[in-house]
């Protein structure tokens, strides 16, 4: 019997959500579909949550965490789109997901950018509560908008937003 220390900031909404991806990325092991992400506000989370399964090194090529705009850029965002539609945009998302597809190699790409709780002071357009993110699965990009309810901390706001995201992908791949 194997017994698991679990942190108190992980509740039990954390644990279901950290389920829901065990069983996501094994349907990407079982179907060989390889995956990046390039993520801005959920700060790496979602690839963090896709590596915790075993085995999956078989198809996470790789993240970037492009917190800042010129992150983005480097990675393969076009400034002009940021500057044109906002860091903070179904278009920025949509680079995003293409771009990490693309530099990695894999057959997903997820982008991921918006705002939590707080304004931004580098990207004062941003309106807090407001993710954008897309997946590029093949060449083909869908891409998602969420306005997230006033949550008690970041942490609650990034696992809401990777439980979308992972609910998304799944949708996409059924």
């Amino acid at each position: 019997m194997q017994i698991f220390d679990i942190p108190a900031k992980r509740g039990y909404k954390a644990i279901m959500i950290a389920e829901d991806f065990r069983e996501l990325t094994q349907l990407l092991i079982d179907r060989n579909i390889s995956v990046a992400t390039m993520e801005s506000c959920t700060s790496g989370l979602v690839a963090s949550l896709i590596t915790d399964t075993e085995g999956a090194s078989a198809v996470f090529r790789g993240a970037f965490v492009t917190y800042g705009n010129e992150a983005k850029i480097r990675c393969g965002v076009s400034g002009e789109t940021i500057e044109k539609y906002g860091v903070y945009s179904r278009e920025t998302a949509a680079e995003m997901a293409c771009a990490c597809r693309e530099r990695f190699g894999a057959d997903i790409g997820i982008g991921i950018t918006g705002t939590f709780g707080n304004a931004d002071p580098a990207n004062p357009e941003g309106v807090p509560g407001q993710v954008f993110y897309a997946i590029n699965y093949r060449g083909r990009t869908a891409d998602f908008f969420i306005g997230i309810p006033p949550l008690p901390s970041r942490n609650d706001y990034k696992m809401y937003t990777a439980e979308q995201v992972c609910r998304s992908l799944r949708l996409l791949l059924s």
